[in-house]
């Protein structure tokens, strides 16, 4: 095999699943050329479909860590959680001043960016699972505690409502997709309270109207994070 063929051929082999159940659904980790290329995809085609502008393909960063989901092996979500370094986040370019102010308490702050799914009605358990996995190596593999997010304003309400999330300031004009963005942010020591009461419960957490009853419960998530740091 000549040089080249090996170096692309290795830029395409799949990543193991990192949870998943092997035949219908899986979780993996996006490291590979291939791999961003997927994702870009993904991304551009359910940004488009919500009216969002502007260039979403992903490119390699060792301060971004980009999950993406699959069925059968076909891409159907993706997520990225980006670390701060001295480049900052992404958010900064709008909210800078308002995520200054948990650095300057000492905070370990991350923001979740290109959060793309496409699995129609039956989504909610394995968009869930995505979410949990990316907090896992937010707080667990990467030791930060507050969580941020940009989302439109007809979507906060599910942060707020479903996770917890808290909206910080007004809403502005994003540059990168053209439209009107809010800031929220997640202490990740609340999600943690809310995975040891409600996660893996499933509809048997009856009256509790919020996203983690759909998370894996304590005891698989601290086997997937035993796993991730043997990684």
């Amino acid at each position: 095999m000549q040089r080249d063929d090996f170096e692309q051929a290795a830029s395409q082999q799949e990543t193991p699943d990192l949870v998943g159940d092997e035949q219908f659904f899986g979780i993996r980790l996006v490291d590979t050329p291939d791999g961003r290329n997927k994702a870009s995809m993904l991304i551009s085609k359910m940004y488009a479909w919500r009216g969002l502008e502007g260039d979403h393909g992903l490119t390699e960063d060792p301060n971004r860590v980009t999950l993406m989901a699959h069925r059968k092996g076909e891409p159907v979500g993706t997520l990225t959680l980006g670390l701060d370094s001295t480049r900052g986040l992404l958010a900064d370019q709008l909210f800078q001043e308002e995520i200054d102010a948990y650095r300057a308490r000492g905070a370990r702050v991350c923001e979740f960016i290109k959060l793309a799914f496409d699995m129609g009605g039956q989504s909610r358990p394995f968009l869930a699972a995505l979410i949990h996995l990316a907090m896992m190596y937010a707080r667990d593999i990467h030791q930060c505690d507050q969580l941020f997010i940009e989302v439109t304003p007809r979507h906060s309400g599910f942060y707020s409502q479903m996770m917890g999330f808290t909206q910080l300031g007004d809403a502005k004009v994003n540059p990168r997709v053209n439209v009107r963005g809010v800031l929220m942010r997640l202490d990740l020591a609340y999600m943690k309270e809310q995975v040891a009461l409600y996660g893996g419960k499933g509809d048997q957490a009856e009256g509790v109207r919020s996203f983690y009853p759909l998370f894996f419960s304590p005891r698989e998530e601290a086997g997937i994070i035993n796993r991730l740091k043997t990684m």
